[in-house]
């Protein structure tokens, strides 16, 4: 098959050396009767072949032509051989496809349980008669029942019916490895006419057309070469006369010359003067004319005398070069360039171009402020709201505007929206807060004050219209400004501040405050001006509405956290307390402490730390708060009380995983200390929590080592673990969350470091303690909580604290009750001893009747509480009820809980202790209808 070019190359006509054409002035040198087309003497030969001559690309023109027919020609042979053997190719494809298909017999092999075994002979058969490639029968699903090649038979075929529908003949041509070739595919039906019972594909390859092109192509070269000889040789004929008559001057070139000079006169937005050596003007075009009102008769008269001004006719006179250089001329700014016609430097002239350059400077400069405005836009983007802070948000702002756009700047905003709050509505009374600028700025409202604007300021106008308001000769316009203040109005005025432009921050439709932009220096502010404002106030509204949004969750979530927050730790003999917290500066979070006052004069210290931010971590802080004081009142052993926590955090996860997916708690840590002063002895379990740091009296610190459990809700029913350490008097124990020891910049060991240093100094309270650690550790913008609490231990003193043994005989009770009068005796509280005594009495009754040996009891005078306690072995505690009148027991336990002002049953590794408390400022009241002699005998010891 002939392949055709698809383009044909043309020849290039070199440019002329040194810019120059040939005309019809001999060069120097040249004799006017040499022959045009003899080269001169001493000149260089052209190295490459051109055609200049009309002739010449008529000639190239007719051969192009012929190319091109002979092509079209030899196409068009292909085509029409290609089309005759495919239409050839699809009659007999399709006429032995419908053939085959309605042969008798054929439905009847295809409804048969063998169809391959009766149609593969016919259709080999039919393919060999036939001269087609392929027979092939399926049925409707794609298998095949014949094929010529048995392997094949069987097999599925894909894309049956592609591009056709499947209830009628389709004929379709492909590209296949035997090159193009004819498909048809014909339907067999049912005796109904309906059903689909298989198919009949034949295919048969396109005859190659070559050889039909190859036979007729000789014929078709010897016409074209016999044109392209007839048209070369009246393409010479025509070129030899041209010569003759132009004398070598080719036509080409002579209407190249006119339509240069014709453009340079007429068309050029450019200013050309061609003066001689002498400085007569030669030649000015219609452009050097409009730009120097040159005469109508400037030709042929000195570049003096046309009437320019003295620097401009020097200018172009003087025929030295210059370059671009800027001139003056009437109004308009002229870029001259000035070059010798000669390139020898020879005295023959000079070429003088001028641009007018006055309307690209005005525009360049309009460019240039659009460009300026641009940058500025993108730089407010970027510097404005780097903070969630709306006064910082609002100095940004105003520091963006200056000095690149104003003077000086202030924003003032609402005192809702300062607060977080939503405005209801736009006031006349805002307060300022960013002031930016000049020295005269300091003129303006300081920052803080609130401001109420008179109703005709642009400040009030712009926040009752939404709109940005500029005035732009304030000097015009200083009423508003005298009736606001005037003696701030003439200060301004006297500065020199003449305009003003004055825009509503306004985030979804509520508008926050205003900006004011003031001019002091410079060209007033325009109407480009104000859409500027407006778009940089806008950007800056939604940053500052951001903020104000981030204030008020984020006020709502500080308090919150400190409502959930202890507001005051109770002040308790065992500890002397300090404590501190600091919300993370993006957000609360959910670090709590709590100090709980334990039966026995014991005290637990708490700290924990809910995973993540928000309200939800501040509330789910709250609910484990009050689980740990609830779990506390059960004197709980450490280890016990996290059991029971981490139990309910997993179940307060799974339920709000239920309820609201992506606000689970996932997960707590806890730490948790019970610190008995009688013994000094502090029991401590931690569930993901750092471990706390003990400072001794001496300043050395260390680290407790407490054995570690996974966070709560996340440790999958594993034990808890209790680590008991018996702590000097004088001693601080130091509890803190992560937040303090780990941040962006600090790891976590690196953390413990710092802590430890910062502790190591003996003889500090608790109070300083927190300075002391906060100063060395607290970073610039802490992004997580910070918890601390720092407990001083105390000891009580061994005269606080009485202990007996207790035999297990009941006749010890009266003598138990007269050593505990006697030691009240010595405390000075003789007016307990009555409701002591009875107490005592019942505790220690009971514990011989119903506890296990051995049995103890210990009385403690703590500040102002009496505290009773009785340990046996037994692990069963009584139960307070109300005794009916025939019952002969069950009344003591009432009367403990009716003269104790609180008790309650602890449980220990083996056996209880069941402890009441007394207060000793306001003794307990005797009932009035018997006397305590009555109450006695009611219990005489032969009784219990």
């Amino acid at each position: 098959m002939v392949r055709h070019p698809g383009r044909f190359s043309a020849f290039r006509f070199p440019a002329h050396r040194g810019g120059r054409t040939r005309s019809g002035t001999r060069r120097r040198g040249e004799r006017e009767d040499q022959d045009p087309g003899t080269p001169v003497p001493g000149s260089r030969r052209r190295g490459l072949p051109r055609v200049r001559s009309v002739a010449g690309r008529v000639f190239l023109l007719q051969l192009a032509i012929m190319v091109l027919f002979a092509a079209a020609a030899g196409g068009a042979l292909v085509v029409q051989a290609r089309d005759s053997s495919t239409q050839e190719a699809r009659q007999l494809s399709k006429g032995v496809a419908q053939s085959f298909a309605r042969a008798p017999g054929t439905l009847a092999a295809m409804k048969s349980g063998r169809p391959t075994e009766l149609l593969q002979p016919r259709a080999e058969d039919t393919r060999r008669n036939t001269g087609v490639d392929y027979v092939v029968a399926f049925d409707p699903q794609g298998f095949r029942w014949t094929h010529p090649d048995p392997k094949l038979i069987g097999k599925h075929i894909y894309a049956v019916r592609e591009g056709g529908a499947a209830d009628r003949p389709f004929t379709k041509t492909f590209e296949g490895s035997l090159g193009l070739a004819v498909d048809t595919t014909v339907p067999v039906y049912d005796t109904n006419g309906i059903t689909i019972v298989g198919f009949v594909s034949v295919g048969v390859t396109v005859a190659s057309v070559d050889d039909v092109v190859m036979d007729q192509l000789p014929q078709l070269l010897g016409f074209a070469g016999g044109a392209l000889a007839v048209a070369a040789g009246g393409t010479a004929l025509v070129s030899w006369r041209l010569r003759r008559q132009t004398r070598g001057l080719d036509p080409s070139e002579m209407t190249r010359m006119y339509e240069h000079h014709d453009a340079v006169l007429h068309a050029v937005r450019e200013g050309v003067l061609i003066t001689g050596s002498d400085g007569r003007l030669l030649l000015a075009n219609d452009e050097a004319r409009r730009l120097l009102n040159l005469p109508a008769d400037a030709e042929e008269r000195r570049v003096t005398d046309l009437g320019l001004e003295a620097g401009t006719a020097e200018l172009l006179g003087s025929g030295r070069p210059v370059t671009d250089v800027v001139h003056l001329a009437g109004d308009r700014l002229l870029a001259v360039n000035v070059r010798p016609v000669d390139p020898d430097d020879r005295p023959a002239g000079s070429v003088a171009t001028l641009r007018d350059t006055t309307e690209l400077r005005a525009l360049a400069g309009r460019a240039e402020v659009a460009r300026e405005r641009l940058g500025l836009l993108y730089e407010a983007g970027v510097r404005i709201g780097t903070t969630l802070d709306v006064v910082r948000t609002a100095e940004e702002l105003a520091e963006v505007a200056v000095p690149r756009f104003a003077d000086a700047a202030t924003v003032d905003l609402l005192d809702p929206i300062l607060r977080g709050a939503v405005s209801a509505g736009p006031g006349p009374q805002m307060r300022r807060v960013a002031v930016h600028g000049v020295d005269g700025a300091r003129s303006l409202y300081p920052v803080g004050e609130l401001i109420r604007f008179v109703p005709t300021s642009p400040v009030a106008l712009g926040a009752e219209r939404g709109r940005a308001v500029l005035d732009v000769d304030l000097t015009a316009s200083d009423g508003w400004m005298s009736a606001q203040d005037p003696e701030r109005a003439r200060r301004l005025l006297d500065l020199g501040f003449h305009s003003l432009i004055t825009v509503p921050l306004q985030a979804r439709g509520v508008v926050l405050g205003m900006a004011s932009f003031w001019r002091s220096d410079g060209v007033p502010f325009g109407g480009e001006d104000l859409a500027f404002a407006e778009e940089l106030a806008a950007r800056a509204a939604v940053a500052v509405d951001n903020a104000r949004r981030y204030t008020r969750e984020h006020g709502l979530a500080e308090t919150l956290q400190r409502s959930l927050l202890p507001s005051s730790l109770p002040d308790h003999s065992a500890v002397e307390v300090a404590h501190r917290y600091l919300p993370a500066l993006e957000g609360v979070g959910g670090d709590w402490f709590d100090v709980i006052p334990l039966p026995g004069a014991r005290v637990a210290l708490v700290v924990g730390d809910v995973v993540g931010h928000g309200l939800h971590a501040a509330a789910t802080m709250g609910r484990l708060r009050t689980a740990v004081h609830n779990f506390s009142a059960l004197d709980l052993p450490p280890d016990e009380l996290l059991g029971h926590l981490d139990e309910l955090v997993a179940r307060i996860d799974s339920d709000e995983q239920e309820e609201r997916e992506g606000e689970s708690v996932s997960g707590a840590t806890c730490l948790y200390a019970i610190y008995d002063p009688a013994s000094g002895l502090c029991s401590l379990s931690r569930s993901g929590h750092p471990e706390p740091a003990l400072v001794h009296p001496d300043g050395t610190v260390e680290f407790l080592r407490v054995p570690g459990s996974p966070p709560l809700g996340l440790g999958g029913g594993e034990p808890f673990e209790t680590a008991e350490v018996t702590l000097p008097e004088g001693s601080r124990l130091v509890l803190f969350t992560d937040g303090l020891v780990e941040d962006r910049e600090r790891g976590f060991d690196t953390g413990l470091q710092a802590l430890g240093h910062a502790l190591a100094r003996p003889g500090r309270t608790p109070e300083e303690t927190c300075r002391d650690v906060l100063d060395a550790l607290l970073p610039a913008r802490s992004s997580d909580d910070i918890a601390l609490l720092v407990a001083r231990t105390g000891l009580l003193d061994r005269s606080q604290v009485a202990e007996w043994d207790v035999p297990g005989d009941p006749a010890v009770v009266a003598g138990i009750r007269a050593e505990v009068t006697g030691r009240l005796r010595i405390w000075g509280l003789e007016e307990m001893a009555f409701t002591t005594e009875l107490i005592v009495s019942e505790l220690v009754t009971n514990a011989i009747r119903y506890g296990i040996e051995p049995i103890r009891l210990r009385v403690l005078h703590d500040r102002d509480s009496l505290i009773c306690e009785v340990a046996d072995g037994s692990s069963t505690s009584p139960h307070l009820r109300r005794a009916a009148t025939t019952d002969e027991g069950g009344r003591g336990l009432f009367l403990v809980a009716r003269f104790a002002q609180r008790w309650g049953t602890r449980y220990m590794a083996r056996g209880k202790v069941i402890w009441t408390e007394q207060s000793t400022r306001v003794p307990a009241g005797e009932p009035e209808e018997m006397s305590a002699e009555t109450l006695l005998d009611q219990w005489e010891d032969a009784s219990w």
